[in-house]
Parts: structure tokens; C-alpha cells; sequence
């Protein structure tokens, strides 16, 4: 059979589509194919009498003019089609005695904050709030700028002197998570609330200052139509380059011979080839399902042991006839007494409602989702009713949001297993392996793109890009077409 295209891509997610995307732009013929019927992979939203259901998207970096990565998005085709929405507040902690500590991103403001809230903590605040300024001016995207592996000497030089007026703070911040940093406060709230600023308690520190800094700077807005908007935007831009989509199109079998990726093979039994592969979907699933485990070294069989952390989560997503607009848009709970879900204990609850873009809920109601991190093992025991422990959640979510249960007309509810079954990604994993202050050395070295004694065959997505944020695994795409680019003789070209 003779190749339908140059590159085939498994999976029209983020990074499945840039990959696209920038082949297109380099002369190559390529063709995604979707085992879904829509793009986005996570990057995704669903719609419910009314409601967009936008769970997996708080911000994302790069869309502030001028800013990192936001010449990435505007090769890309989103930042043109889209408009974004910033936000002062990152987010709020609740403590059970009716504390409140407020995520400001402006560091002056935060460290006013804190210090009303912990004077007895103010070095430690001032800091804190200092690393958070220092982080304003420092480009996250020069460390992902040009593939690893090609970089020369004079990159490396060049990319040294850009990172040498931050090695302190980085040296600092990095290798310190949030939850060690909140063992070093004195204040019993403030100790308490710290380690949940960002979502994990085992973020490094360094992450969260660059949250804030961003969201400072206009950087990290929130797409307007949400997730599946900001995919749709790129899936144009695709198809406007000529590119061609299969959605409802699983693939069962990356095709090989002598060593060599030469295909792929449907669910459907239909087969097409091309002259490479690219798979950017779940890591695991390509390299142990699609090609049986066949090309895998001690550093692959490592890396899925299931010895790093990953994210995973349990959510409640309501369409709720109630107008949120006046709450806060995310706030963490910590309960005075834990709720039971999957059989375990949780003492912290985020309610994040979409109210700040009107365009995911008709007029007078609101999307609310209620999250908690659990584990892919407590599921994978547990004999109960998911729906079930969705009603309880919303129960204990009352004494905040009187008239919640009431006033919920849809509701959708996801573990880690039945994510793990709509997406295919591991373990129901949100963002490939969790980063922390020991997995963030994998972040900067990344993981292999390519597999041991397996020619043609590529791999990007949040699984080779530890942390998993969006912007990143755009890159990852761009950055495997650069590499192809250059192994062919060709010269890598970006049209924004």
C-alpha cells in the first residue's frame, strides 16, 4: 500500500494538532486521526442542557501580547480567534473557623495580605512576594525554545546568560515544594492554607511564583468558550493549512516493518501509511498497546513503574439555576470534619465556578465544579456509587452554597477511571506525571521523543513533557517538526 501521507498523528490533542500544524507549514502532508469525535484531547468541554462543561482548564500561559509563548499561539491560530479573560485572584483558601487567604497575583497586594493575616511571618512573606517579582521578567519559554538535542555550544551559551540573573531564585525556589515552605510558617492558618495555594501541596515553589507572575502580567488568561473553543481555534488553523482530521478513528496497531514505523491500523481494520509516525496520545498506551512493548529500554520501563506521581482527580461539574457571579471564582475548602469519597477521607475541597465567562452557562445560572485529588487505587477497589458520593459532596457543600442541591439541573461526574476510559490517559492522569521538585529535573531534560531500535516512530505529548501545561506540549510538537525538519535538510519555517 502506498503512504496516504508524509506523517500520520495518533491523537488531536494540543500537541497532536501544533504537531500538525507546523508540518503543514513545512510542506509535509499529514493526517491526525481522533479516536474521539472532537479535538482537545483534556483540552476539551461537553455540553449539557445549556451548560459548556469546561473541567480541565484554569488558565494558560502565553496570551498576553508580547509575553512568553504568545508568538507560539499565534502560529497556532488561537490568540487571533479568541478572546481571554485575566483575573487579579488566583484563587481562596477557606479555613473551618472562617479564615480566608486570598491568591492575589500582584505582589504588592499579596504581601499586604499576608502579612494582615501572619505578621509573625513576614520574612518568609517578604520572600516569598519577592521571588514572585523576580519571576515577572523570567521567560519560562527560552528553556523549551529549540529541541534539546540540537542545541550547539553557542545555545547552550546563549541560554546560560539568559538564565544566569535568575540562577538564585531558581536555585532557591525550585527545590523547595509548597508544603516545605508552609513547615517553615508560624502562623497556624497560614501554615495550614500554604501548602494549597496551587492546587498540590508538592509543587515547587518556583511553579506557583510563576503563576502568579504571569497571571500579573496579563499572561495567563482563561480562553473565552473555554477548553473546547481554544482547541477548535487550532483545528482550524490545521485545516486551513491543508491539513486532514479523522475523528471516531481509534487506532489499535502502529504498523511496523524491519524496525520501521510504516502505518497505523484501525479499529475499523482500515489501514493507512505514511513515511513517519507520530503518536500524541497516551504515552503508556503507545508504547506497551499499540506497538505490544516491543521497543522499550530500563529508563522507559522506569518511567512507567508507577513510582512517579500523577495527578488525578475527582470532579462534579453542575449546571447549576443559581448566579455565582458575586463568589469567589475558585476557592479551596478545608473542612473541620473530613467527606468520604472512594471510601478515603478528604479534608480540602476547590469549588471553581465559570460565572467570569458568561458564554458557558445561560443567563441567571452558573457551571460549578467541585474538586478534590484522590487516587487511582481507591477507585480500582472501591465497591460504591461514584453518584453517590457526588450527592454527599454536595451535601457537605451546602453550609457554604445554601440551596446548592436544589438548584442543580445537570450534573457530570468523572474519576480517574472513567477519564482513564474517555481519554485513554493512565490512571485517569489530568497531566501526565505530577510535577514536583523531584520530577522537575525531568521537566527541563524532558523524555525521549523516539524509541530504542524503532526508526520513523516519534512520540510528544504531557508524557513526554513532564508538568504537562499547554504551552509546553505546543512546543513539543513544534519543536519534533523542527527535528524532522532538520533531518530531512530542511529549514525549520513558523508563519504566525
Amino acid at each position: 500500500m502506498a503512504p496516504t501521507a508524509d506523517i500520520i498523528i495518533i491523537g488531536a490533542g494540543i500537541s497532536g494538532l501544533a504537531a500538525g500544524c507546523y508540518a503543514q507549514m513545512n510542506g509535509y502532508r499529514s493526517q491526525v486521526f481522533e479516536a474521539n469525535d472532537r479535538p482537545g484531547g483534556l483540552c476539551t468541554a461537553r455540553s449539557h442542557q445549556g451548560y459548556t462543561f469546561d473541567g480541565g482548564l484554569h488558565y494558560i500561559f502565553g496570551t498576553g501580547p508580547g509575553q512568553p509563548f504568545y508568538s507560539l499561539w499565534q502560529e497556532l491560530g488561537a490568540v487571533q480567534r479568541l478572546e481571554f479573560v485575566n483575573q487579579p485572584e488566583f484563587m481562596q483558601i477557606h479555613g473551618p473557623q472562617g479564615e480566608v487567604l486570598r491568591v492575589q497575583s500582584q505582589p504588592d497586594q499579596l504581601e499586604q495580605h499576608f502579612l494582615a493575616l501572619a505578621p509573625e511571618d513576614a520574612k518568609l512573606i517578604a520572600g516569598f512576594c519577592k521571588g514572585v517579582r523576580k519571576f515577572k521578567d523570567f521567560d519560562l519559554s527560552m528553556l523549551q525554545q529549540k529541541p534539546k538535542s540540537l542545541m550547539t555550544a553557542t545555545d547552550w551559551a546563549r541560554l546560560g546568560k539568559q538564565v544566569l540573573p535568575f540562577m538564585g531564585v531558581l536555585g532557591k525556589w525550585s527545590q523547595l515544594s509548597l508544603r516545605d515552605l508552609a513547615g517553615q510558617v508560624k502562623n497556624p492558618f497560614l501554615r495550614s492554607a500554604m501548602p494549597h495555594m496551587f492546587a498540590w501541596p508538592d509543587v515547587p515553589v518556583m511553579v506557583g511564583m510563576s503563576l502568579l507572575a504571569y497571571l500579573d502580567n496579563g499572561n495567563a488568561g482563561f480562553p473565552v468558550g473555554g477548553s473546547l473553543s481554544f482547541a477548535r481555534a487550532i483545528e482550524q488553523r490545521y485545516l486551513d493549512l491543508g491539513g486532514e482530521i479523522h475523528y471516531s478513528a481509534p487506532v489499535e496497531r502502529v504498523l511496523v516493518e524491519n524496525d520501521r514505523a510504516v502505518g497505523i491500523r484501525l479499529d475499523s481494520h482500515d489501514e493507512y501509511r505514511a513515511e513517519r509516525i507520530i503518536s500524541a496520545c497516551d504515552g503508556r498506551r503507545t508504547i506497551f498497546d499499540l506497538l505490544k512493548g516491543k521497543y522499550i529500554n530500563r529508563r522507559i520501563e522506569q518511567l512507567y513503574n508507577g513510582h512517579l506521581p500523577l495527578h488525578s482527580q475527582f470532579q462534579v461539574l453542575l449546571g447549576v439555576n443559581m448566579d455565582f457571579s458575586q463568589q469567589p471564582a475558585w476557592v479551596t475548602h478545608l473542612l473541620d470534619r473530613p467527606v468520604a469519597i472512594a471510601g478515603q477521607p478528604h479534608a480540602e475541597i476547590g469549588v471553581k465556578h465559570y460565572s467570569f465567562d458568561p458564554s458557558l452557562a445561560p443567563p441567571g445560572k452558573s457551571v460549578v465544579s467541585l474538586m478534590l485529588t484522590t487516587h487511582y487505587s481507591d477507585w480500582q477497589t472501591y465497591g460504591g456509587s461514584p453518584s453517590r458520593d457526588a450527592e454527599n459532596l454536595i451535601d457537605r457543600m451546602e453550609a457554604f452554597y445554601p440551596g446548592l442541591g436544589a438548584a442543580v439541573e445537570c450534573m457530570d461526574v468523572t474519576t480517574p477511571l472513567s477519564l482513564e476510559q474517555a481519554t485513554g490517559n493512565w490512571q485517569g492522569a489530568s497531566c501526565g506525571w505530577l510535577l514536583t521538585k523531584d520530577t522537575l529535573p525531568l521537566m527541563i531534560k524532558g523524555v525521549p521523543k523516539r524509541l530504542p531500535g524503532l526508526e520513523r516512530f516519534y512520540m510528544v505529548s504531557q508524557w513526554t513533557e513532564p508538568g504537562g501545561s499547554l504551552p509546553i506540549v505546543a512546543l513539543s510538537g513544534r519543536n519534533l517538526i523542527y527535528e524532522i525538519c532538520r533531518e530531512d535538510g530542511r529549514t525549520f519555517a513558523a508563519a504566525g
